[in-house]
């Protein structure tokens, strides 16, 4: 399967209120949809996320990484052979979110070649359970957002977003507590707001408080110190920013890591899965969320996980450029049987909201 044709698209879609992030502040969101058409006619695609906080790419700079960089070295390769996509790219340093756009149109276009649906290849099942993420605001405005989507759409977790300090963040957990119920499961990622030395004190806490799983509450590192506190603090330690290879992930591994979350919208499907291979069926794994619309959502729920994934983001949004935005029904997704992925893109819509 050699490479014939290929574009990049950017648009912004517009959320239908204000999103405080750890690290941005925003009303929108804007992305890139990248198109890999093979010369026997095969399409794959993929959403990428772009926030400068996130990616460190702007749209100009990825277009350039992957016209002068990326793409070149795909045509000199099997696209349907996913060891030689990878070790194609992985000759060039840095630029991760060119690289995992590529990957991830690979993949959907093996799938497409394959007449099977990207679950099916990745050995995963068409019905996914997802949780709600709960970003940052005053704690009954949270309570009640949680309450909200639980109530519409039936979300069974919920992952709630801390760090603005430990008493707002426990009267958050005890409000939104207070207004899901006990048989809504909490996770808290606290985006690695808090001091290493402050961190087993602050899981501990939040443990106490209803949370299942801690994610980030520190910054983390495969060392001594991370051993220590997930030995003691009594609940998983889902690692996310410093866990975003296969050899970070053995790392952690020989720590005694418990839980690692997977970002095929920040590091492709075959880092993904690699990282899937390294924990093995003892560690949990959580499908993370890279604010995915509804397409981006689409592609990368396809990667099965353990934990209740992410992908729900698209919720906030006001527009989308899928044909149809996936339903979600007692908190789960049942995916698309359709094998070619870019059968979902409304290209009018991506034109629509263009940059």
């Amino acid at each position: 399967m050699k490479l014939a044709d290929w574009s990049l698209a950017f648009y912004r879609l517009p959320y239908g209120r204000e999103v405080v992030w750890s690290n941005a502040v925003e009303s929108s969101g804007l992305f890139a949809l990248l198109k890999l058409v093979s010369e026997d006619g095969v399409t794959g695609i993929a959403e990428g996320t772009i926030k400068s906080t996130w990616s460190g790419v702007s749209p100009r700079s990825l277009h350039a990484a992957l016209e002068d960089v990326i793409l070149p070295l795909m045509k000199k390769v099997d696209l349907g052979n996913p060891g030689a996509v990878t070790m194609a790219y992985s000759l060039v340093p840095e630029n991760r979110l060119a690289k995992g756009l590529v990957d991830n149109a690979c993949w959907t276009l093996r799938a497409a070649a394959a007449k099977q649906p990207l679950w099916k290849l990745l050995n995963g099942k068409p019905s996914v359970e997802l949780c709600w993420t709960v970003t940052r605001a005053k704690p009954s405005r949270m309570a009640d957002e949680a309450a909200e989507y639980c109530a519409r759409y039936g979300f069974r977790t919920l992952k709630v977003k801390g760090g603005q300090g430990l008493e707002t963040d426990l009267d958050a957990l005890a409000a939104i507590r207070a207004a899901v119920g006990s048989s809504v499961e909490l996770y808290v990622d606290a985006n690695s707001a808090y001091s290493r030395a402050e961190a087993l004190d602050y899981v501990r806490r939040i443990a106490e408080a209803g949370a299942r799983v801690a994610e980030d509450p520190c910054p983390l590192a495969p060392d001594a110190a991370f051993e220590a506190l997930q030995r003691e603090c009594g609940i998983p330690i889902l690692v996310d920013a410093s866990c975003t290879s296969a050899r970070d992930a053995q790392l952690y591994a020989a720590r005694g890591a418990r839980a690692v979350s997977l970002k095929p919208g920040r590091i492709g499907l075959s880092e993904s899965l690699s990282i899937k291979n390294v924990l093995g069926s003892t560690r949990q794994t959580a499908l993370g969320i890279y604010a995915e619309s509804a397409l981006g959502t689409l592609v990368n729920l396809q990667l099965p996980a353990t934990l209740a994934a992410e992908q729900s983001f698209f919720l906030t949004m006001q527009s989308q450029v899928a044909t149809a935005a996936p339903q979600i029904r007692a908190g789960s997704i049942e995916l698309p049987a359709e094998p070619d992925l870019s059968r979902l893109v409304d290209w009018a819509a991506v034109k629509r909201h263009s940059l």
